[in-house]
């Protein structure tokens, strides 16, 4: 077998509402108030490369995990399998892959050429400034398996109980697009965007950030859950504006 170097050029980056990895979605389309604009860049930037593309709803994305270390691992600990379990990396999306690529399936909301070429996405799993390499129409009638077996991952993640302190929901009444912010906490925190093998600390607070806001947030076990492990409930304490 013969073995060739190919080089892949980005048309485009990523703006979205995730600036760092942390409290970005495990899977696309899991955050459905999730924006992003990917603009093309350079010779890609020409509206006659997305010609007919506004007649689709849904878009294929390839792009580079450009945060993940440049040297893969052939075993990794999927987040579903609590981070402690080993599977093959081919047996997953970990971001740790050989060339680092991703594929992410993202709603298409407006296509804008009036200077140049920026598409509006939904649901997107993607850290703000993700080089993406190319696009493709999604094709439900061949792309679509209800039928497939899904390994570990057989359904959507557990979906918790997300609440605001009196100062949080202040700061959201008073942002300038608060009710979209809020949809988009709720929807952040339910799915637990902490570490799969971090320990239980109902003690810690952690910070995710969301647009302009870091979102400072606290888990509390439930009373009187109905499984062995207990629900979870994540608390907003405060919202603190990104300067």
């Amino acid at each position: 077998m013969s073995h060739s170097s190919f080089t892949l050029t980005p048309i485009g980056t990523i703006r979205s509402d995730f600036p760092d990895k942390f409290g970005v979605p495990r899977q696309p389309g899991l955050v459905k108030d999730a924006r992003a604009w990917l603009t093309l860049e350079g010779e890609f930037a020409d509206p006659l490369a997305v010609r007919g593309l506004d007649e689709f709803s849904h878009l294929w994305l390839t792009f580079i995990f450009h945060l993940s270390p440049q040297r893969w691992k052939p075993m990794v600990r999927p987040p579903r399998l609590g981070g402690n379990a080993r599977m093959g990396v081919f047996a997953s999306r970990s971001t740790h892959r050989p060339n680092r690529l991703g594929l992410s399936l993202v709603e298409l909301l407006d296509i804008d050429t009036t200077a140049g070429v920026s598409l509006l996405l939904a649901g997107a799993d993607l850290v703000d400034g993700t080089p993406v390499v190319d696009i493709k129409p999604y094709l439900p009638w061949t792309e679509s398996r209800p039928d497939a077996r899904a390994g570990f991952a057989p359904a959507a993640p557990i979906q918790h109980a997300v609440s605001f302190s009196p100062e949080a929901q202040a700061a959201l009444d008073d942002h300038p697009d608060g009710a979209s912010l809020s949809r988009l906490i709720v929807q952040v925190l339910s799915q637990d965007p902490r570490p799969a093998y971090r320990g239980d600390d109902d003690q810690r607070q952690y910070g995710v950030s969301l647009r302009d806001v870091n979102v400072r947030f606290h888990v509390e076990h439930e009373e009187h859950a109905e499984n062995e492990k207990g629900a979870l409930r994540f608390c907003v304490d405060a919202l603190e504006r990104n300067r």
